[in-house]
């Protein structure tokens, strides 16, 4: 498996010189303005890109996510909510890499077949980080009016975290 995974990435590049060949492109050119594209992008999305990170370290530092779990602990109690993945309910939308260590840290402290170990993980796995999603696609192309988009993408989010929990009383 080690040999096939260090010819992959040569054979794939051999394959796209050799269908260039074959069509008559200037691969160079063409690599040269995918280039230029790809870094104008990069350009258009920066502000957003640290906007959101700006956001997450204000948030992180504040201890909010220690308010909120304070103001919502009793409500999550009656519903039956498990208070160990709040932080990750929160973070998800936001930063894909702090959900992930969110997650990290659940499976450390309960372990990867506890009930927090299983809905964290299967939340991590149905959701997107929706912030960061949207502020590098529509920021890459412009767009400001993002319309329905964020309201569809919450309910997405919102029904993932149920149906995680769902989930995870049906089959664990």
């Amino acid at each position: 498996m080690d040999i096939f995974s260090a010819a992959l990435v040569p054979f794939l590049v051999l394959i796209i010189l050799l269908y260039g060949y074959i069509k008559n492109v200037d691969i160079y050119s063409s690599f040269v303005e995918g280039a230029k594209e790809g870094l104008k992008a990069s350009l258009k999305i920066m502000p957003y890109l640290i906007a959101i990170f700006v956001s997450i370290g204000i948030f992180k530092s504040s201890k909010a996510m220690d308010m909120l779990l304070y103001v919502f602990s009793p409500i999550m109690k009656i519903v039956g909510f498990p208070e160990e993945i709040f932080p990750l309910v929160i973070l998800r939308p936001i930063s894909g890499s702090g959900a992930l260590a969110v997650v990290k840290s659940i499976i450390e402290d309960y372990g990867p077949d506890s009930y927090p170990g299983r809905v964290a993980s299967i939340m991590a796995g149905s959701s997107e980080t929706i912030f960061y999603t949207m502020a590098v696609y529509f920021g890459s192309i412009g767009i400001k009016d993002h319309r329905h988009t964020l309201k569809a993408a919450l309910i997405s989010y919102i029904s993932s975290i149920f149906a995680s929990i769902f989930i995870s009383n049906i089959f664990f």
